[in-house]
């Protein structure tokens, strides 16, 4: 197990060199520069010199080819130096830790929506292949699957801000809070929150829920075909055993893949929806810091979503030694 393990640590590591090193070329070759998007510099009044503008990117490090300047960001984020951002003027840390916790609050609650639902529905669909009310419900998951979440934003924001406004079934259009937020009481904020999370977390929702219960669905339809299910009938054994201990039991490794590649989906928001719902999360950050030209933002946001990438998969190859006995990594 440790000789994998510092195989993958080896071969995560030359990853994410070259991940890095390919996205920084792309964003330091967009058109534009954090100059030229500042509005400070927009302002014709207050345009600077030329010599000003040199000593300012000698000051952020774009005066250097960007293979020059990839090594210095390198540097100092093995050091853990993330830097300033350009457009806002503060950390990048402290931007990145401000984002994280409104997009963990969409992200958890739909993941643990997500998996509470899906579960016994595709098992449910399992059980009840072939009968009407399962086509009427995989009917039903394709229309949903199929339906594009920011066009059902638009239509969530429609009818619950708008047409039913004023009514007790009115929800927030947007927004993480109420303005009046720092003023409420501990159960109003929970309140508060709540509402304004109800159509986010449907939009980021539905669509997974979709798809988890097709794939429950479609690896459990290979299993109970084998012949240790039908052994265990031939035994005697209630359906629910046969169900959960034997079937499900075996259709864990591609779950357990498909949990490790949702590791970087909890922190990674999603940019369409939290435009629509001006929630100030990690997709927010980083488009904002995409039109900004803001490469200390972006470069370490790539960072993190590369490095939870490559560690949700080798916790999913670790966790295929304890689903399945048969793996060993000696």
């Amino acid at each position: 197990m440790l000789n994998y393990l510092v195989r993958r640590i080896l071969i995560g590591a030359f990853t994410l060199l070259l991940i890095t090193f390919v996205i920084y070329g792309l964003i330091r070759n967009m058109p534009g520069n954090p100059m030229d998007t500042d509005p400070a510099m927009m302002d014709p009044s207050k345009m600077i010199s030329k010599a000003d503008v040199e000593r300012l990117l000698a000051v952020y490090g774009l005066d250097k080819p960007w293979y020059e300047a990839y090594f210095t960001w390198l540097k100092n984020a093995c050091t853990f130096e993330f830097g300033t951002s350009f457009s806002v003027k503060k950390p990048v840390l402290a931007l990145i830790k401000d984002a994280i916790g409104p997009t963990l609050q969409l992200s958890i609650t739909s993941l643990i929506l997500t998996y509470l639902l899906a579960l016994p529905m595709g098992l449910y669909s399992t059980v009840r292949s072939g009968k009407t009310e399962e086509r009427a419900m995989s009917f039903v998951l394709y229309m949903l699957y199929s339906f594009p979440s920011f066009v059902a934003a638009l239509f969530l924001q429609l009818l619950f801000a708008i047409k039913l406004g004023d009514t007790w079934f009115e929800l927030p259009l947007m927004g993480a809070h109420d303005p009046d937020y720092e003023s409420f009481t501990a159960t109003e904020r929970a309140w508060d929150s709540f509402k304004h999370m109800i159509l986010p977390v449907t939009c980021f929702t539905y669509g997974s829920l979709a798809y988890y219960c097709r794939f429950i669905k479609a690896n459990m339809e290979e299993v109970i075909r084998q012949d240790y299910i039908r052994t265990a009938k031939a035994k005697g054994l209630g359906p629910i055993r046969i169900l959960i201990h034997h079937a499900f039991r075996n259709t864990l490794i591609p779950f357990v893949t498909l949990l490790g590649l949702t590791l970087p989906g909890l922190l990674s928001g999603a940019i369409i929806l939290e435009q629509i719902f001006n929630w100030p999360g990690m997709g927010t950050l980083f488009f904002d810091s995409i039109g900004a030209r803001d490469y200390t933002v972006l470069m370490t946001i790539t960072l993190m979503f590369s490095v939870l990438t490559l560690l949700g998969q080798l916790i999913a190859d670790i966790l295929y030694a304890f689903v399945d006995p048969r793996i060993r990594y000696n």
